[in-house]
């Protein structure tokens, strides 16, 4: 078979896939349509085995039981459990059996996870996707996304279900930690960047969940979305359109939701008529998992399984994720009777083989078991979470410049349910041992000077904080201290996917630590969440660190003491009250002068540093295409270097339809010395700021626009309103 044409990659992926199609029968481009569940019957037999007991039942399932002999077109997690050399003796082994024991040898594709670091024992694990995000740092992130595909890649998945291209609109959605925020102009370059950097390193990208997934009624997860057209195209589409447009993602996956009455993964308008005639999506849609029975099952718009296949697959998804179930019999049967075109099982077999030549899956050759144990989680890749993890974290309240603490303290005491605790998030793997992962505590004990006492006082998250016990501690402990450093936020027992919130505050028990701390000793708060909380009882200084990753502890010392200033600023508001959500900084005018700024507590792109910027001269010139280009001076006013991450907003002064007070457009991280000045440059184009009309035409208005640079949405130190024609 080594001389058929689609052996030959000096051929086109086109002609490839178009000579193996001519080749298959159909119940062979069937079957490249699902995939086998490896975790099926292995959570209910092995969840609670040793981390050996694990390894041991995944080296023993023989490839003959996942792959039958028509072929297979994925599997699903079958390596999270296993160390990097034995993943690669595992995926070695499956995709041999596959190339010698199938007609065509089509490589099967493997696919996992990998929001902020691909899931598996030993892998690094960078900040979560939100605490990523508010490094606003998109080149770093690219950076990051090229170790997640690498480590990827060298473990044998050649398929991650990763970025959350979701915007994070009301925080109490348990996946907000997933996003990368609640503007559209951020999650797109985020998203973007993501996808770049996995697919050039050889890994497929799924940008998901499309669409409109995490803005259920009380931030609901997956709740029916009635959104309408306006409200899509202007906030939920643009971040899928620009990655589609921009990075050329090879797959997608639909939301679990309903939008507008149908169900996403059969919306023939969302996966057809927008994703492939608008947006130019040239790969294939994945189901999330058991999406396409939940038509039957849980919306009630499909008779049975057979129907729901054939209104998925008619609707424009190529793929049942994760395991065969209505794309088997059920489709089968559908076709038989004539229900389903041959032709349509076709297409979509072209869509899903297409990408594995244009990937170059069909050249891949044998993993090297001992190159995976050198790259994964190096010491290069290590040293990219910590800086990842310093540039996420935001400083959100330093009452009289009490950080950095130098060496001005002799005794701290380190409080609070996550001060020596590993808290990674969701999409991050807990079944096994964490030894390179550095706790709050760890880092702080390690970074404290030369004569510095560090002392812990550990609470279990479920403790009772109003026992004597505790508070004997926790008093003993600020008696005993100069400066107490309280350790809490969330975890991902309390937030997570399939646990949403009701609440934003920070817990009521952990309020009463602070409450007791900041009695008698200054008092910094250092807060680890996926998602943003609100601190009622305001400390002398407060750090937001998200789920800072494998790095985080030290990455949070480093800021503490000094050595690193944060540069960190909020991708999403922090409300002063969790019943003002949804709550975000981009909203439209009302009706009764409603202030965005009478609810915030913090603002949307808001952080604080260890110096003071200057912001003067603006200019603002139009160039005959179009392009308003912004420049102005920034002065470090302080006496340490810092970082300042101007930002460029834009209002749409007289418009046909109602239009955001403020809109993200551009910004850019600037490093300055003490005293030092730069001339830094921002743009807008005029194609940026199309809307879409009453007709739901998307067209350029001009006329008169506010150009707003500063610090934050709420923070703005110039403006000029310019004519844009």
């Amino acid at each position: 078979m080594s001389d058929v044409p689609y052996r030959n990659a000096e051929l086109t992926a086109d002609a490839r896939t178009d000579d193996l199609l001519s080749r298959m029968t159909l119940r062979e481009k069937l079957a490249q349509l699902s995939g086998y569940m490896f975790f099926d019957t292995y959570w209910e037999t092995n969840f609670d085995r040793t981390e050996q007991e694990r390894i041991d039942y995944v080296r023993s399932v023989a490839p003959a039981d996942m792959i039958p002999k028509d072929g297979l077109g994925f599997i699903a997690t079958p390596v999270r459990d296993l160390p990097s050399h034995i993943a690669v003796e595992v995926t070695n082994r499956t995709q041999d059996y596959n190339r010698s024991h199938t007609r065509h040898g089509i490589p099967v594709i493997i696919h996992d996870e990998g929001v902020h670091g691909v899931i598996g024992n030993g892998t690094t694990v960078f900040p979560s996707a939100l605490g990523m995000a508010a490094a606003w740092n998109p080149e770093l992130f690219e950076d990051v996304a090229h170790v997640i595909g690498r480590e990827a890649k060298l473990r044998g998945i050649n398929q991650l279900l990763s970025p959350t291209l979701n915007l994070g609109r009301d925080p109490r959605n348990g996946r907000t930690e997933e996003t990368y925020g609640e503007d559209p102009h951020l999650a797109s370059l985020f998203a973007t960047a993501f996808v770049r950097g996995v697919q050039s390193e050889g890994v497929i990208c799924t940008p998901k969940h499309f669409v409109v997934n995490f803005e259920g009624d009380g931030g609901r997860d997956s709740e029916a979305a009635e959104v309408s057209e306006r409200i899509l195209r202007e906030l939920y589409l643009p971040p899928f359109e620009r990655c589609i447009r921009d990075a050329k993602p090879w797959s997608l996956m639909p939301a679990y939701n309903s939008l507008n009455g149908r169900p996403c993964s059969g919306n023939r308008w969302l996966l057809t008529d927008w994703l492939r005639g608008e947006a130019g999506f040239e790969g294939y849609a994945v189901s999330d998992y058991h999406s396409v029975i939940h038509q039957w099952e849980l919306h009630g718009t499909a008779r049975d399984m057979g129907d729901a296949a054939r209104q998925s697959l008619e609707a424009g998804l190529e793929v049942e994720l994760p395991r065969l179930r209505t794309f088997s019999e059920p489709l089968w049967n559908e076709i038989q009777s004539g229900r389903v075109s041959e032709d349509v099982i076709h297409e979509a077999a072209r869509r899903v083989l297409k990408p594995r030549f244009a990937m170059g899956f069909f050249e891949d050759k044998s993993l090297d078991a001992n190159e995976a144990e050198r790259t994964v989680n190096c010491n290069k890749h290590r040293e990219l979470a910590r800086e990842m993890a310093r540039q996420s974290i935001v400083l959100l309240r330093n009452e009289n410049h009490l950080l950095p603490l130098g060496n001005r303290f002799k005794r701290i005491a380190v409080v609070g349910p996550n001060a020596d605790s590993i808290e990674l998030g969701d999409y991050s793997w807990d079944l096994f041992t964490k030894e390179h992962v550095v706790t709050v505590y760890e880092g702080i004990k390690a970074a404290a000077p030369i004569g510095t006492e560090v002392r812990p006082v550990s609470i279990e998250e479920d403790a009772d904080l109003e026992s004597e016990d505790i508070r004997i501690k926790v008093k003993e402990a600020i008696e005993w201290c100069d400066v107490c450093i309280t350790v809490g936020g969330l975890s991902h027992r309390v937030t997570r996917e399939g646990v949403d919130r009701r609440s934003i505050a920070l817990p009521d028990e952990q309020e009463l630590i602070q409450v007791l701390c900041k009695k008698e000793k200054p008092l910094i708060t250092v807060l680890l969440s996926g998602s943003i909380v609100i601190n009622r009882h305001h400390p002398d200084a407060l750090l937001n660190c998200w789920y800072p990753g494998e790095e985080g502890g030290t990455a949070i010392a480093e800021i503490l003491f000094g050595a690193v200033a944060p540069t960190g600023r909020l991708p999403l508001t922090i409300p002063k009250e969790t019943g003002y959500l949804p709550f975000c900084y981009n909203h439209k005018p009302s009706g009764r002068g409603f202030k965005y700024a009478t609810g915030v507590e913090h603002p949307f792109g808001y952080g604080m540093t260890y110096t003071a910027f200057d912001y003067s001269d603006l200019k603002v010139n139009v160039s005959a295409s179009g392009t308003a280009k912004v420049l102005f001076t920034l002065t470090n006013a302080g006496g340490v270097a810092g970082v300042e991450v101007p930002q460029l907003y834009i209002h749409d002064v007289l418009a046909s339809v109602a239009r955001p007070l403020k809109e993200l457009k551009d910004f850019t991280r600037v490093t300055l010395q003490p005293g030092e000045s730069k001339r830094v440059k921002l743009a807008v184009k005029a194609e940026n700021l199309m809307l879409w009309n009453e007709r739901m035409e998307r067209v350029f208005e001009p006329g008169d626009f506010d150009i707003m640079v500063g610090a934050s949405s709420e923070d703005i130190r110039l403006s000029k309103r310019v004519v844009m024609n």
